[in-house]
């Protein structure tokens, strides 16, 4: 199931709205139009321009997450990095990139390229507020005690100050937040980088514990951004570490290479016969001694039982092949599969299937190898 959809692209960049963001949209929405000023509009006596100024700050709170995933991938994009996607989540924003960059220094000014963009935006909006001020009120109290009686102007002030709490919680030295990457790119200038990824996500780990048990106490708020925040970093010290490990070996070193082709006008029953013969899950599809696709045991779920003898593979297999070289480092093959969500890829020599790896294949190669 695809969870997100593309809505256009910037600089390039696919950008793409995660099912979370759909859903969590309209719950921003109200709950800036039922709550008082200033952080809310519920003092608007008309209605259909209470609900234009909430969605407004729900859709710009959102602009904004991108414009600080934009810093981030404009700096990455300057530094030789490709950027394959950004992707508006439930927590903000995730920019996939093929690679973080390995040199302390160019991920040091990456992490902070968001969080500046945020600052920036903050600042502008702060002073577009300050110029509408009163001449017998003081610019502190119109900037944090007398928020401005205009819902227009405070929808300015909103987004405004949205943006440096953004900013603010975004250098927390936790990942996946990018006060973990720059600690990281501090720490990595002084020890190995798998180490230093190990010191910031335990960093990070125990904030959100920290968080998390305040979060019983306060709100049920703390305790999410906590959750994601622990996984985040977790991820982050498992994806380093299965790159680091697999650098310097090749495919050819851990793929599968007893490959067993099936053809398209199989029908699913013997492709299920022939998946509990040989115990493998994902089998090449050839013709004529051509690679026509790939057919997995996720196809082979979805059809139902009393039907796998009359549907053929050709019905069920995956056409678009993503293929790699047994030369190819294992690196690029980890990366494929988490970038495009699948589990196998198919690997030639000369356009002759001579091999498969899995992620399985791949994993139990990082635990030898560790």
């Amino acid at each position: 199931m695809n969870t997100s959809i593309q809505i256009g692209k910037i600089m390039g960049i696919p950008i793409k709205l995660h099912i979370t963001f759909l859903l969590i949209l309209p719950v921003f929405a109200f709950y800036f139009s039922v709550s008082p000023a200033p952080f809310g509009f519920n003092d608007v006596p008309l209605s259909i321009i209470r609900y234009a100024l909430s969605l407004s700050a729900a859709i710009s709170l959102f602009v904004c997450v991108l414009l600080h995933e934009l810093g981030h991938s404009a700096v990455a994009k300057k530094h030789g990095s490709n950027i394959q996607s950004i992707t508006l989540f439930l927590f903000g924003g995730v920019s996939a990139m093929e690679e973080i960059p390995r040199n302390p220094k160019v991920e040091f000014k990456m992490a902070l390229a968001g969080p500046t963009v945020s600052f920036l935006i903050g600042v502008l909006l702060g002073i577009t507020y300050l110029l509408t001020k009163p001449a017998d009120i003081s610019y502190t109290a119109y900037l944090f005690l007398d928020i401005g009686k205009n819902p227009y102007l405070r929808l300015v002030w909103l987004i405004g100050y949205i943006n440096i709490i953004l900013g603010i919680f975004n250098l927390l030295p936790a990942f996946p937040m990018d006060g973990g990457r720059v600690l990281r790119a501090w720490l990595a200038g002084r020890m190995s980088y798998i180490k230093a990824t190990r010191t910031a996500a335990g960093i990070g780990k125990m904030f959100a514990i920290i968080m998390g048990i305040f979060g019983l106490f306060a709100s049920l708020w703390f305790i999410l951004i906590a959750f994601f925040i622990y996984i985040g970093a977790s991820e982050e010290e498992k994806s380093t570490e299965v790159t680091v490990i697999l650098e310097g070996v090749k495919i050819k070193d851990i793929m599968s290479k007893n490959v067993t082709p099936v053809s398209p006008g199989m029908s699913v029953e013997e492709l299920v016969d022939i998946m509990f013969r040989y115990k493998h899950m994902g089998y090449p599809v050839v013709e004529d001694s051509e690679l026509k696709g790939i057919v997995t045991f996720t196809d082979v779920q979805r059809v139902p039982k009393e039907e796998r003898k009359k549907v053929r593979i050709s019905e069920i297999m995956t056409k678009k092949l993503i293929t790699l070289e047994e030369d190819d480092d294992a690196v690029n093959a980890i990366k494929l599969m988490t970038v495009n969500n699948i589990g196998r890829i198919v690997i030639t020599k000369e356009k002759q299937i001579v091999g498969i790896v899995s992620r399985t294949d791949i994993l139990r190669s990082v635990q030898l190898l560790e």
